[in-house]
């Protein structure tokens, strides 16, 4: 009789083991790990047999990972409210009635970062012509978000998702494994519902591209 063992493994170190009976050879492991801002899940297979393993008494049951619904095109954009870079409060509801454009980027002053930024702040005329509006969410601290602004002259409203919340709740995938927060955009319509979703980390001005290309058809 083999076994059916479940880990998980979340920070700083914890490891959880559960051992499951199961009838079928080899033993098969699941490892997971799961980062608070990833998820990365592999498979693996082991002879190891059922008498070398510990033994527990919790079930299956009692592990249940977080489940977080994924923001897809044509769905309603899930409405938050975080600060912005000046401390005030911004929800998501105050856009209704125009386009608004949120884009979720890893973290404020990378290179990468830096070149998004400064190109929706070189196409924001454009952005403005069609009605859009142009918000920024990372997990940086709204003075962080306030110095990156002022540095690079940024016309448009920065966000803190301390903790990564609404980048949880929203399902956006991260990069590298797990270990690079995803760099993601959308654009939502005048009515809150989502018409398109682009994810491209290595290519940040392709971001804009796409948005203004939707957005010139509205």
């Amino acid at each position: 009789m083999a076994s059916l063992t479940v880990l998980t493994h979340s920070p700083p170190t914890l490891l959880r083991t559960t051992t499951l009976n199961s009838p079928y050879h080899p033993t098969l492991s699941i490892l997971r790990y799961a980062p608070s801002n990833s998820q990365f899940c592999g498979l693996k297979l082991s002879h190891t047999s059922s008498s070398s393993l510990p033994s527990t008494n919790r079930s299956s049951s009692s592990v249940k990972p977080s489940i977080f619904a994924k923001v897809d095109k044509g769905s309603k954009a899930p409405s938050f409210t975080l600060k912005d870079q000046d401390g005030n409060s911004v929800s998501l509801d105050k856009f209704k009635g125009k386009p608004v454009v949120v884009y979720f980027y890893p973290a404020d002053e990378s290179p990468s970062c830096t070149k998004e930024a400064c190109a929706f702040r070189d196409s924001y005329e454009k952005f403005k012509k069609t009605g859009a509006e142009v918000v920024g969410i990372s997990s940086d601290s709204p003075s962080s978000h306030k110095a990156f602004a002022k540095k690079y002259r940024l016309p448009f409203t920065l966000l803190s998702d301390e903790g990564n919340k609404v980048r949880k709740e929203w399902g956006i995938p991260s990069d590298l494994f797990g270990t690079l927060p995803g760099r993601q955009t959308y654009v939502i319509d005048k009515d809150g519902v989502v018409q398109l979703v682009y994810n491209n980390q290595f290519q940040p001005e392709k971001h804009i591209d796409e948005t203004l290309k939707l957005l010139q058809t509205f």
